[in-house]
C-alpha cells in the first residue's frame, strides 16, 4: 500500500514541476520594425489584428511584412501563445489556411533573432518578434510598454 503512496506523490511532484518549468519559460517578446511604415506605437489589439494577417497595409501604404520565428524555438512557441494565443501547431495550421484560401501572405519565418533582425531592417513595412534587440532596431511599444 506504502508504494502506491509514493507513486502519486511522486507523480503529483513531478506534474508540479512540469507546470514550473513550462510556465517560467515566458519570454518578454519585443517587437521590431523596420523604419518604413510600421508605427513606433500600437494597442495590443492592433498588433493581434496585424500579426494575423487581418492588416494587409500600414497606414502609409506600405505593405505589411510579418517576421516570425520558427515555432519549434522557443521564442516561436511563447509568440504562438501570446500574440496569437495558438499552440504553434494551430499557429502553423492557421497560416496555411489563410495562405490557402488567398487571404494573406505567409509570414516569413527564421531560425535566429538574427537572421529575422537582418530580414526586418532591408524590408520596408517588416514588422517581427525577439527577445534580444541590437542597439539599433526600431522598437515598436505595445501599448505603451517595450516587452510583452
Amino acid at each position: 500500500m506504502t508504494w502506491i503512496w509514493r507513486f502519486l506523490i511522486n507523480t503529483f511532484i513531478i506534474s508540479i514541476l512540469c507546470h514550473l518549468s513550462a510556465s517560467s519559460q515566458d519570454l518578454n517578446l519585443v517587437i521590431i520594425a523596420n523604419g518604413k511604415g510600421v508605427p513606433t506605437e500600437m494597442k495590443l489589439a492592433q498588433l493581434k489584428s496585424t500579426m494575423r494577417g487581418e492588416k494587409l497595409r500600414w497606414p502609409d501604404g506600405t505593405k505589411v511584412v510579418i517576421a516570425l520565428l520558427k515555432s519549434s524555438t522557443p521564442i516561436g512557441v511563447d509568440t504562438s501563445k501570446k500574440i496569437y494565443n495558438m499552440s504553434a501547431n494551430e499557429l502553423n495550421k492557421y497560416w496555411l489556411a489563410l495562405v490557402f484560401q488567398g487571404k494573406a501572405d505567409a509570414p516569413n519565418f527564421f531560425n535566429s533573432e538574427s537572421e529575422l533582425e537582418e530580414f526586418v531592417s532591408q524590408n520596408n513595412g517588416a514588422i517581427g518578434v525577439i527577445v534580444h534587440p541590437a542597439a539599433n532596431n526600431k522598437i515598436v511599444l505595445i501599448d505603451g510598454k517595450r516587452f510583452l
